[in-house]
């Protein structure tokens, strides 16, 4: 199958991205093609500093590749690298009735959480469905607030199949509902808006001051405690086996520790986890020179298919 995704270069990723998203799809690269670009463009309706925009572009880049795609199993390329998707992007506006994208939920909840209403975030979702129907993706990764996007994509394809034959494969949406909601320091669903989460890259000291700041209650350190409500718990069990989870249990159901002894327990798996990672972004960001070489070896890649679909594109509609 085909499979893509976009990723934003949005800042610094942490434990819920991961668990979240990254993992299943690293799992995907062995028995599909993954296609995976750093969505810069789709950025711009939220970042206007350029230096900042590229910075974090590559420290993306260097993140996911670090944690594990593999650029030659997976096609990953910038997206503002394969110009294609903004022509397919105008082309697909034809093709886009007003109603469907006035009814985008994303749309709505961006401008209620105060974002500017441009056109670049009203036809988002247009620029999603290039990003898609240009490479004849069949599966695409989301959470269910994305479902949405995916619907849109697929309407605007069967309005461009009815008129000119059939161009475009159809895309599903794939919602991996065994994926648990990652808990954050203070219990909330992990997220850099509720600036409680635990980063992946983060220096050891900060690492510790993030970890330190997870909510707890305040039962004696000699007395039993419950695993079942800990914030430090359900972080820690998503890097333990059944075994080693049931051990952690044990030590809560015992005493005679306090939430300071599983923090820094939970601090060791952290860092030890994420090692080998982090060592290779450190690796990879100083040394951009073939940071860029593997993107842009994704990227003639890419722009092969998207140069394949355009020219077809080309001869329905006389360009």
């Amino acid at each position: 199958m085909r499979v893509l995704t976009g990723l934003q270069p949005s800042g610094d990723l942490h434990i819920g991205n991961y668990f979240g998203s990254i993992k299943q799809m690293l799992n995907l690269q062995d028995d599909n093609q993954m296609l995976i670009f750093i969505a810069n463009y789709h950025a711009l309706t939220s970042n206007f500093n350029g230096a900042e925009l590229k910075q974090n572009s590559l420290k993306a880049a260097a993140a996911f590749l670090s944690l594990g795609i593999d650029p030659n199993k997976s096609i990953f390329w910038l997206q503002s690298d394969v110009k294609e998707v903004l022509e397919l992007y105008w082309i697909l506006s034809q093709f886009t009735p007003m109603g469907l994208l006035e009814r985008a939920h994303s749309y709505k909840d961006k401008i209620a959480k105060g974002l500017n209403a441009n056109h670049g975030l009203f036809s988002y979702p247009v620029l999603m469905a290039a990003d898609i129907l240009l490479f004849d993706t069949q599966i695409v990764p989301v959470g269910k607030d994305q479902i949405q996007h995916v619907e849109i994509a697929r309407d605007i394809a069967l309005k461009v199949n009815n008129t000119w034959g059939e161009i475009f494969t159809l895309p599903s949406a794939k919602v991996n509902e065994e994926v648990a909601v990652v808990v954050g320091t203070d219990g909330a669903k992990m997220s850099k808006s509720y600036k409680n989460t635990i980063d992946i890259f983060a220096s050891e000291k900060v690492l510790k001051k993030q970890i330190s700041s997870i909510k707890t209650d305040s039962t004696p350190l000699e007395e039993p405690k419950s695993w079942q409500d800990c914030n430090v718990y359900n972080i820690a069990k998503l890097f333990l086996n059944k075994q080693e989870q049931e051990n952690l249990q044990a030590r809560y159901q015992k005493g005679g520790e306090g939430y300071g002894h599983f923090k820094m327990y939970l601090n060791d798996l952290v860092k030890d986890y994420f090692a080998s990672a982090k060592n290779e972004y450190e690796n990879l960001l100083n040394n951009p020179a073939k940071l860029k070489e593997i993107l842009e070896f994704g990227a003639s890649k890419a722009k092969k298919i998207a140069k394949s679909k355009m020219e077809k594109i080309y001869e329905k509609i006389g360009l």
